[in-house]
C-alpha cells in the first residue's frame, strides 16, 4: 500500500471526524475532536503551524483517503518532536511506520535538525514499536503528570546521522 505526506485540507475533515471517532484512537490523544467545530479548528492549527513554521503537520494519504496524521512540532535550536496516529484501516500494515520515517527524513533534510523525539504513553506498545522500527532509540521514562498524561510516557530520540 502505497503513501503520501500531504499537509491536511479542509476537504479531509470527514475522514478526521471518522478517525476520532475510534475508541483506541481518542485512548492515546491529548485531543479528541467530537464535532465538525472542533475539527475545523484543529485544521486551522494545522495551517497556522505551516505558515508559523513550528508545526508540520501532514496527512498520511492511502489510495486518496486521509488515514492517519504525522506532525513534526518544531522544538529549541535543532530539534523537534514527531507525533502521529492513524485510523483503524490503515493499523498493522505498516503505514504508522513508513509515515514517521518519511516525515523523519523531510524534516532532517529540509528543517535541517540534529535531533527528534517521539513520546508515547508507556502503555502504547504499538508506537513503541514504530518508534523503534523507525530507528528511535528509548531515551527516557517520562513519569504521569496527572490529570492531563495520568500515564508515564517513553521518549524515543534519533539523531541526524
Amino acid at each position: 500500500m502505497t503513501i503520501n505526506l500531504r499537509p491536511w485540507r479542509a476537504d479531509d475533515l470527514p475522514a478526521l471526524l471518522a478517525a476520532h471517532r475510534d475508541p483506541a484512537l481518542r485512548r492515546w490523544l491529548a485531543t479528541s475532536l467530537t464535532d465538525e467545530a472542533q475539527a475545523r479548528q484543529w485544521l486551522e492549527v494545522q495551517a497556522a503551524g505551516w505558515d508559523s513554521a513550528t508545526r508540520f503537520s501532514f496527512a498520511v494519504v492511502t489510495a486518496g483517503n486521509a488515514v492517519g496524521h504525522v506532525v513534526v512540532k518544531m522544538g529549541e535550536a535543532g530539534t523537534a518532536e514527531v507525533g502521529y496516529w492513524t485510523a483503524p484501516q490503515a493499523r498493522g500494515h505498516g503505514i504508522a511506520a513508513r509515515a514517521v520515517e518519511t516525515a523523519t527524513g523531510w524534516a532532517f533534510h529540509t528543517l535541517n535538525l540534529t535531533r527528534l523525539s517521539l513520546v508515547h504513553a508507556e502503555d502504547n506498545q504499538a508506537s513503541c514499536r514504530v518508534a523503534e522500527k523507525c530507528g528511535y532509540v528509548l531515551n527516557e521514562h517520562v513519569p504521569a503528570a496527572p490529570p492531563e498524561f495520568p500515564v508515564g510516557a517513553h521518549r524515543h530520540v534519533r539523531k541526524n546521522s
